[in-house]
């Protein structure tokens, strides 16, 4: 059985992540973050957040498109 400290809110989860609550919300319509409804507000289990956590930002899990420049725009001079 889990703990009232192994459960976050939105808020506990905002200020655990240093995101506001919007961002939360984003993630979670997008299917990117964890969490589970207690009616109808999120709860996060804490190791699960962990777990994610740790596989964000892992290079080799994203295929991230290259950066294209943009070529620089002709300075519009009078001669």
């Amino acid at each position: 059985m889990t703990s009232d400290e192994d459960i976050l809110t939105i808020a506990d989860l905002s200020r655990h992540l240093r995101v506001h609550p919007t961002t939360i919300y984003r993630l979670l319509r997008q299917g990117r973050i964890p969490g589970f409804r207690v009616g109808s507000t999120w709860r996060f289990n804490k190791s699960a957040i962990e777990s994610w956590e740790h596989t964000q930002g892992r290079m080799s899990d994203v295929d991230i498109p290259p950066v294209r420049s943009r070529p620089a725009k002709a300075a519009r001079g009078r001669k």
